[in-house]
């Protein structure tokens, strides 16, 4: 297996190339925001973004990101407290249910996600009785677009532990099966798990169609909103929330190697 592993130099030159390739639109888009009608060098658009007298423009920009904050927030729970105890059970007590269940979860990568909300509008309705048409009820949709990329996240740390050991041996020391869950099982899979929020975080923040069907007022449907009114604030709130993005990914990732890293007696 040594032999397949790639040279180091294969390894830079793809984590170049890759590099090149998203950096090229990132880096243009910034140029844009930066650069005057006479082509010069400006920051008045982004000193503009808290300029008091502009708050009334960019107020549907910050009602969107607190719904998709919530969004996120409430899609992140469905996957730590839903679906990761689900797989969990499915892999130590149900293993014969490993397929059936992978292939549904995985399912909702191969729907459009326009078909989704033909299907999700008349719960919607429902849903709209029940608790309401805040931005928040999106959750229910966005938690089952989410649930085929938290799936491979958490199924990879999963099949990196083995949790019957654990669990057997936790169980034999008289532990109920919470404690086993919460403090022997979750921090084997501490890595998947941080994975699989990111994603979900990442995709709450970037969906536009099932929000925009639905008319919810969220991230992407107000930057469409404000982009009518200020192309080059579309552009600027386009890289904060990347930024932000990439920000979460580094400290998962440090959280994640400094767990690891930790000596065990």
């Amino acid at each position: 297996m040594k032999g397949l592993s790639p040279h180091p130099a294969t390894r830079w030159i793809i984590g170049i190339v890759l590099g090149v390739a998203f950096a090229i639109p990132l880096v243009s888009t910034l140029i844009y925001t930066l650069t005057a009608p006479d082509g010069g060098v400006t920051l008045d658009r982004w000193a503009a973004l808290l300029d008091p007298a502009r708050s009334a423009q960019y107020a549907p920009v910050w009602t969107g990101l607190a719904n998709s904050l919530i969004l996120a927030v409430v899609t992140v729970a469905i996957v730590l407290f839903l679906l990761a105890p689900t797989m969990i059970l499915v892999n130590l007590r149900f293993p014969k249910l490993r397929f059936p269940f992978e292939f549904a979860v995985l399912l909702p990568i191969s729907i459009p996600a326009i078909v989704l909300v033909v299907g999700l509008a008349p719960i919607y309705l429902q849903i709209g009785r029940m608790f309401g048409t805040g931005a928040w009820t999106l959750a229910f949709a966005y938690g089952v677009t989410v649930l085929p990329f938290a799936y491979r996240a958490i199924q990879a740390s999963i099949d990196a532990v083995d949790m019957k050991t654990l669990a057997e041996a936790a169980r034999s020391l008289g532990s109920g099966w919470g404690t086993v869950v919460l403090r022997v099982l979750a921090p084997n899979l501490r890595s998947g798990l941080l994975a699989a929020s990111l994603i979900s975080i990442a995709v709450v923040l970037g969906e536009f169609t099932i929000a925009s069907l639905l008319n919810r007022q969220v991230f992407q449907t107000s930057l469409l909103v404000v982009q009518k009114t200020d192309a080059y604030a579309a552009a600027q709130f386009t890289l904060l929330a990347l930024l932000f993005a990439f920000l979460l990914l580094v400290v998962i990732g440090v959280a994640g190697r400094t767990r690891s890293g930790k000596a065990r007696p």
